[in-house]
């Protein structure tokens, strides 16, 4: 597109551009492409698209030609004499009602001599102005085309954003109706105690596991988005998984990397490959413990809760004895037992945790409704937007 087709495209469909919602964009862009296809049309879209053709091929010869057809020497004009015949066979083969016919026969004329120049192939590309009109529309119609293109993406791109903002404030409205006097402690108490009991147990499954059982854990840990283990370092998982030395439990391997090599030869096959994998994965391997296996405080909704000790269940029955796993099952109880109000429970920690002084002031003086109503609102209207057909 020529610097002046882009400009007046710009102006005409965009204005400032950047104070608008993505809705009054995509507006704007439709409005854009009306407007040039109407152009288009007033002078007969067939009429345009035949004079625009035209200009291009013209401009492209000019273009392909200028370099070779300037100067004196033979292969000059050999180049000049196929512009001139290839340009004269152009200008031969337009209808003679084309738009901006005469555009093309006076560029021929600039052209028309022994010797050309570069400013003569000015002349002609300057002859041919009144025809470039004719591409500049076809251009900002497909540049309101490729704006439409972007503003449905941004539009589509602010839905999404919007449902995300909806939740949240949904949300808010119902952790605002919380009972904040609700005997959430009835919650706490269980969970507490279990997350003790399984860091206790952990501690000693650290003690008497192998580092290769353990890595064996965090391996499984992959496929259960619940249970967040970190994975090891492939060279450490290889040497665990792969050297005698991986029978040791994980406070052994830390203990033999402080040993002397002198020492350590004692235990191990290779002191310098223990160092090397152990010695510099200290803060990994201290790292390893039962956080990834206990419940966070608040909890979550109860759907949420009863998949999390679903993915837990297996891992705590490797870790602690059945003690432990009963007191996760007797949570997960909670999740259902309608005598227990779990959700009422759920909903009061959440708020007395989460809820900023911000939050209960915007919750208190309306204004969490208000932008509620003003968000489904907007994604109404951009999914409205959305459901037009626009040009391809």
């Amino acid at each position: 597109m020529s610097e002046r087709a882009h400009r007046a495209g710009t102006d005409a469909g965009s204005g400032s551009g950047d104070d608008r919602t993505p809705l009054e964009t995509l507006e704007a862009a439709r409005e854009r492409f009306e407007r040039a296809d109407a152009r288009i049309e007033d002078h007969g879209g067939d009429a345009v698209t035949a004079a625009a053709e035209a200009y291009r091929d013209a401009t492209t010869l000019l273009e392909d030609y200028v370099d070779r057809a300037t100067g004196t020497g033979r292969e000059n004009f050999k180049a000049y004499i196929e512009l001139e015949g290839q340009f004269d066979s152009l200008v031969e083969s337009l209808d003679d009602e084309l738009k901006g016919r005469e555009a093309f026969e006076e560029a021929l004329d600039a052209i028309d001599k022994r010797r050309l120049s570069e400013a003569d192939f000015e002349r002609a590309h300057e002859a041919l102005e009144p025809a470039e009109r004719y591409a500049e529309l076809l251009d900002e119609r497909e540049a309101a085309r490729e704006a439409i293109d972007e503003a449905r993406t941004a539009a589509a791109k602010r839905r999404r954003e919007l449902g995300r903002e909806i939740s949240d404030h949904e949300r808010l409205l119902e952790l605002g109706n919380a009972d904040l006097e609700a005997p959430v402690e009835d919650l706490r108490e269980p969970i507490a105690a279990y997350n003790e009991a399984v860091e206790a147990a952990f501690e000693e499954y650290r003690l008497e596991a192998s580092a290769r059982e353990v890595f064996d854990l965090l391996e499984r840990s992959r496929w259960y988005p619940f249970v967040d283990y970190t994975q090891p370092p492939d060279d450490l998982a290889a040497y665990v998984r792969e050297d005698p030395a991986g029978e040791y439990t994980i406070p052994e391997l830390l203990e033999y990397a402080d040993y002397s090599r002198s020492k350590l030869e004692h235990y191990v096959d290779s002191a310098d490959e223990l160092k090397r994998r152990v010695a510099t994965q200290q803060t990994f391997l201290d790292g390893i413990d039962a956080a990834p296996l206990t419940i966070p405080w608040p909890p979550g909704r109860a759907g949420v809760l009863r998949r999390r000790i679903r993915e837990l269940r297996p891992f705590v029955a490797r870790v602690a004895d059945e003690e432990v796993v009963a007191t996760l099952r007797s949570i997960r109880r909670l999740t259902t037992d309608p005598g227990f109000e779990y959700d009422q429970l759920q909903t009061a920690a959440q708020a007395v945790a989460q809820l900023s002084a911000d939050e209960r002031e915007r919750l208190a003086d309306g204004r969490v409704a208000a932008e509620l109503e003003a968000m489904r609102t907007e994604r109404e209207a951009l999914e409205a937007a959305l459901e037009v057909e626009d040009p391809v």
